[in-house]
């Protein structure tokens, strides 16, 4: 389990770089490719930002696992080269990332070297805003802008007591399905990629597809329908999560009684059931997809680009996760860039041009194209369409669905609290898909049974701490 650590880990679209969260902690994956090299646009200044203030201060310190500033011999990031033409400069506190939160925490106990900002993860909200780490955003960052508009339906879901404490600066997908489409060919099977350019890919397409694969094995062989971590992205196709929130009354909720969650859970216990599920760890596209044997692999890009992915031998493509067909909603399970303000950081200005740099940085056309050209450039195996695909599904024109259980407490939330190596709201995900040791197989009612005590305890006590907070800070 502890491998799924990696499953979120995605390529940044925009800087062709790659990142990684999971379950109230982050790892990496790595594509161990270089990007080639493409014509560097250059980056103008831009008069839709300003420059920092006379007499205002310049500097931020940023605390988190990786420098913002360029290695020797890299160029410098859009967003810092703007940063730096509007008169910024960013100082770097290095931290490890099993460390870093409670570094985090020593510097604002003691009140040395706090840092203006720190990266946006699972349990920022409201597990660590309601420990005072942060403060809200709303006097640096208007959500009615041109600049942030697009970003203020995700912004709404991180408020507290009317405060927003997370600016998205990008999303990106959380994970794709690729497919070799020569066997969709030999199988005679229709297309994913024309299904989901029609409207059509959602899970009774999916599954019909993978029951007939697995169906035609012939002999000996051993088929599966998918390899990865589909799971919780499957059941946030329906719009619900497992944890919600009552931003009226600043209340967090259990959702596990949901019909649409039940709904989605029994198809994927039904498809666990019928072993169309590889539950092996494969590592990567190319492990899981290179025999012909199973028909999806299903991960972040980290898992299907450079050396883990398709070479310019294959014809291998990508659709998002399918859809849910009782909603015409369009929804995904994203990964958002965010920097957390840090709570004591008195650098207004500084932290607003900073923002504004890395939005226009992510939005900007010109920046954008560059982007895609390193990125195929990287991975020749990918077409156009593929990156479209990408570029699609990270866009605002879904809905991004974010569960608050994985920000609730340790136990919901993270990973490393639980002696199994998987988090409350993760078991609740993907366990229906699941053996345990003993070889059964968990329904959604013995799931959710087993574990609504713990939920319903956890809330009681983020619902008690954020009562504590709100008296506080007035």
């Amino acid at each position: 389990m502890s491998k799924l650590k990696k499953a979120l880990a995605l390529a940044v679209a925009l800087t062709a770089s790659l990142s990684a969260a999971a379950c109230g902690s982050s790892g990496s994956g790595s594509s161990e490719s270089t990007v080639s090299e493409v014509e560097k646009v250059d980056v103008e200044d831009t008069d839709a930002v300003d420059k920092i203030p006379e007499g205002a201060e310049t500097e931020l310190r940023w605390m988190g696992t990786y420098d913002l500033n360029p290695a020797e011999g890299q160029d410098t990031s859009v967003e810092m080269t703007l940063f730096n033409n509007k008169g910024g400069t960013v100082v770097w506190d290095q931290v490890i990332d099993s460390e870093k939160f409670d570094k985090l925490a020593a510097a604002l106990m003691s009140q040395k070297n706090v840092p203006d900002l720190f990266k946006y993860e699972w349990m920022a909200f409201p597990c660590q805003v309601v420990k005072d780490m942060y403060q809200p955003v709303d006097s640096v960052v208007d959500f009615d802008s041109d600049l942030w508009k697009d970003t203020k339906s995700a912004a709404d879901q991180f408020m507290l007591n009317g405060n927003h404490y997370v600016a998205p600066i990008n999303f990106t997908v959380g994970t794709l399905m690729m497919y070799d489409y020569a066997i969709i060919e030999n199988e005679g099977l229709d297309d994913p990629y024309e299904l989901y350019l029609n409207g059509e890919w959602n899970w009774d397409a999916w599954t019909e597809m993978m029951d007939t694969f697995v169906s035609n094995a012939s002999g000996d062989e051993t088929r599966y329908g998918v390899n990865g971590w589909f799971q919780t992205q499957v059941v946030q196709q329906t719009g619900k999560t497992m944890v919600t929130y009552d931003k009226e009354n600043n209340t967090f909720l259990s959702n596990i009684d949901d019909p649409d969650i039940e709904r989605a859970e029994n198809m994927l216990y039904d498809i666990g059931k019928k072993n169309l599920v590889l539950t092996d760890w494969t590592g990567n596209a190319k492990n899981a997809l290179k025999d012909g044997t199973t028909l999806f692999y299903c991960m972040g890009t980290w898992a299907m680009t450079g050396n883990n992915g398709p070479t310019t031998d294959n014809d291998w493509r990508v659709v998002p996760v399918p859809s849910d067909p009782n909603t015409d909603e369009k929804y995904m399970t994203s990964d958002m860039l965010a920097y957390m303000w840090v709570k004591g950081s008195t650098k207004n200005e500084a932290v607003k041009t900073w923002y504004e740099c890395c939005r226009i940085a992510n939005t900007d056309p010109e920046y954008q194209e560059n982007g895609k050209q390193k990125f195929l450039n990287a991975n020749p195996a990918w077409t156009e369409e593929m990156y479209q695909v990408f570029l699609d599904c990270s866009s605002t024109e879904y809905n991004q669905v974010f569960d608050y259980g994985y920000g609730i407490s340790g136990t919901l939330s993270d990973d490393n609290a639980n002696e199994d190596g998987s988090c409350v709201t993760r078991k609740l995900y993907e366990f229906t898909n699941k053996t345990d040791d003993s070889g059964h197989q968990y329904t959604w009612a013995e799931l959710r049974e087993s574990y609504a005590p713990t939920v319903n305890s956890e809330l009681d006590a983020i619902n008690a701490s954020i009562q504590e907070y709100l008296s506080a800070n007035g």
